[in-house]
């Protein structure tokens, strides 16, 4: 099971937001404990580019953080799926999609890399984690 904290729910919502009309990116930071995923915080990449229809950042410059569990990015089209190159450019355990308009858990969908949606729990306090 994945397990997403309100706060990282709340960033990413805020920051999908904040960049829209532009695709928005975001690097997951969490860990693995007995077979469920606990992602915890949310971090801006390094020299991430946010365009119409994209968004990316150069890997190389991406310090070596064993904490990083994936990617989350916006779709200002609404579409809550991956698309080839989403799936193309993969990295980390899952993909996060957050659709247009942004305002609630529902607007988010998490991916493996096969672009499977998986199930994910929102966890209120940051506690429970």
């Amino acid at each position: 099971m994945i397990f997403i904290s309100q706060e990282v729910v709340d960033g990413l919502l805020t920051y999908s937001r904040m960049v829209h009309p532009k695709e928005g990116i975001l690097l997951l930071r969490g860990e693995e404990r007995k077979g469920d995923l606990y992602i915890e915080e949310i971090v801006i990449p390094p020299l991430a580019t946010h365009g119409i229809g994209f968004s990316s950042f150069p890997f190389h410059h991406l310090p070596i953080d064993f904490s990083i569990v994936g990617v989350a990015h916006s779709h200002p089209s609404g579409s809550l799926r991956p698309s080839v190159t989403d799936l193309n450019h993969f990295y980390g355990s899952i993909m996060v999609i957050v659709a247009y308009p942004y305002t609630s858990e529902r607007d988010i969908g998490v991916f493996d890399s096969k672009g499977k949606m998986l199930d994910f729990k929102v966890v209120r306090e940051s506690s429970n984690l």
